[in-house]
């Protein structure tokens, strides 16, 4: 008798985009979030510790643990996962000119506890592209960034198959005044510039290319332009399907997913009155649940105060909710 059972699918990641005053803190407000249901991990670091900066360097002074969690060392990154099993967590890290090092820390901190590199899963944002476009959190001039953003991608690729070591981010540079069609422009034309230096290395055989183009997702902005925003994901996905067959000959359609996570405009959001901001993020995310064909992997949905802080004992904001 053949089972006309359907396939379902496994439940949605969830976690908060957090990360303040200190690991052993922020490690505090992870556990408890977890006990209470959260099944993932999104780390948000401090600026010093995105721009290359020690906790106690006097450059930090006034920065340390205000936009997120400060990290210097391996021991801070133990504090910061202490009682957390990384072989069964899937963690991001949002961190762009400084996540090599982040990330070789993670990989360093699971090799201390036993943990084979392989069982690790998330994923480092390390989009250096972005941060000269709209951000500004860079470190080293854009060949050497590339480099080592090429370096993260051969090692990952190799060692630490399941970890997304690019995510390219056009969210910031719709924050930072671009419309939705250049959003989409500068993000492939990234992706493309990253490809074409990891297959300028000759580190990947040709054959192995495609496990590289797999592991590239996206993190898109959301706005409140409704009708080109739904029609903005919907190209998305079809011109990524589009160049990953032509420019570099992915034929497993599987491998050509346009793997993105959302999340909706926050400069929008306004901390006077802040209910008015739970109607401006449905109608943003409206968008992406109607994209027919696009549907995000991941959505990041921002509370009602999020202009006030993310989220801390006291400060609640909104779910990084994502699907796996």
């Amino acid at each position: 008798m053949v089972s006309t059972q359907k396939k379902v699918d496994r439940p949605w990641l969830m976690r908060t985009y957090s990360g303040h005053s200190s690991a052993k803190a922020s490690n505090t407000l992870y556990r408890t979030n977890l006990a209470k249901g959260q099944t993932g991990l999104s780390v948000a670091f401090d600026l010093p510790t995105q721009t290359g900066y020690d906790a106690d360097n006097p450059l930090s002074r006034g920065e340390v643990g205000k936009v997120g969690v400060p990290i210097s060392n391996i021991e801070d990154m133990d504090q910061l996962f202490d009682q957390i099993p990384l072989d069964k967590m899937n963690t991001a890290m949002t961190i762009n000119a400084t996540a090599p090092w982040l990330l070789s820390m993670y990989i360093g901190l699971a090799q201390r506890r036993g943990i084979d590199p392989k069982e690790l899963s998330g994923t480092t944002q390390n989009d250096i592209i972005k941060e000269y476009l709209s951000r500004g959190t860079y470190i080293y001039p854009p060949g050497p960034s590339m480099r080592l953003i090429a370096d993260t991608i051969n090692y990952t690729v190799k060692h630490v198959p399941k970890w997304n070591p690019t995510n390219i981010c056009s969210y910031h540079l719709q924050e930072a005044g671009a419309t939705p069609v250049q959003e989409l422009a500068y993000a492939l034309c990234a992706s493309m510039a990253v490809l074409d230096r990891v297959k300028a290395t000759g580190e990947i055989a040709p054959s192995d290319f495609p496990q590289v183009v797999e592991r590239i997702s996206f993190f898109v902005n959301a706005g409140i332009r409704f009708v080109e925003e739904c029609c903005k994901l919907r190209a998305f996905g079809e011109m990524w399907d589009e160049l990953t067959l032509t420019r570099y000959k992915v034929e497993d359609p599987k491998l050509r997913r346009f793997r993105y996570g959302v999340q909706v405009n926050s400069l929008g959001l306004t901390e006077p009155q802040p209910e008015n901001n739970v109607q401006r993020i449905v109608l943003e995310m409206l968008a992406v649940v109607l994209s027919k064909n696009a549907r995000a992997r991941a959505i990041q949905l921002p509370a009602w105060n999020e202009a006030m802080g993310l989220p801390r004992p006291g400060i609640s904001s909104g779910p990084c909710v994502y699907s796996r």
